[in-house]
């Protein structure tokens, strides 16, 4: 069964505004068919889950996609079964990933989307997609049962991706965390989308989306870049030796 996931780095882009740089990106998932989008505000914080779907429906109403949030149902596990197509969005990827635990749902988005329903996700909604979170930005304001996500692509991403520091900041770049990460973790590498950027993975291979290149983090201080529409194999970068515990991601 061909997969539809599409990993965006972020809601926004330079200057504009929420999800304006990501029509194409979704149209290029969805294919402007008749699907009805469950949306998954877990990663908020600071603002409700109601704030979180007037936010993001409107968006999704323009491209023709009517969407819903899951909070609005009464059994979430139910919900998922039944979507049409998952969106996750961003926020803090540590609370979002126990409330899915919490919720009952991990399994559940699992199974939904290796058998075809198309998944999108931007920031945290990116991160949980991945093997584990291990490679999130994000502060851990809450502890879930575990690090280990929804593993939808077999290897981490890095989104948010932004190169060198700051003046005047004397804490560690990106590529020195991601440094850290590559050195306790090898073989592990990691795939890193810069803002406005996206990953499509039909489950064997990957497509860079948008106007801005991916990079490729093979440890060792070796770096690739993909390229705006390059295809790839999603076996050209090494994820977890224990996804090959996961049957349905076994390659």
């Amino acid at each position: 069964m061909t997969q539809r996931i599409l990993l965006m780095s972020s809601s926004r882009k330079d200057q504009l505004g929420y999800l304006d740089h990501a029509g194409e990106q979704i149209h290029a998932l969805l294919k402007h068919e008749p699907r009805k989008v469950l949306f998954v505000p877990f990663a908020a914080v600071t603002f409700s889950f109601d704030s979180y779907e007037d936010l993001v429906k409107p968006v999704f109403d323009r491209l023709g996609y009517p969407l819903e949030s899951i909070h609005r149902r009464d059994n979430p596990l139910a919900a998922i079964e039944q979507a049409d197509a998952i969106a996750i969005g961003g926020g803090n990827t540590f609370a979002l990933l126990k409330r899915l635990y919490d919720a009952g749902i991990v399994d559940a988005i699992r199974a939904k989307v290796i058998a075809g329903t198309p998944y999108l996700g931007w920031s945290a909604g990116s991160n949980v997609a991945c093997p584990t979170i291990r490679t999130t930005n994000d502060m851990p304001v809450v502890q879930p049962p575990t690090l280990r996500a929804l593993g939808l692509v077999p290897f981490q991403v890095n989104p948010h991706f932004i190169g060198g520091k700051p003046v005047g900041h004397n804490g560690e770049s990106r590529e020195e965390r991601l440094a850290e990460f590559l050195a306790i973790n090898a073989p592990e590498q990691v795939f890193a989308l810069p803002e406005g950027s996206a990953l499509y993975s039909d489950g064997t291979h990957g497509t860079v989306l948008g106007e801005r290149h991916a990079l490729h983090f093979l440890g060792d201080g070796r770096l690739e870049t993909l390229c705006e529409n390059e295809t790839f194999a999603l076996s050209r970068i090494t994820g977890p030796a224990d996804m090959s515990g996961w049957p349905e991601f076994a390659r």
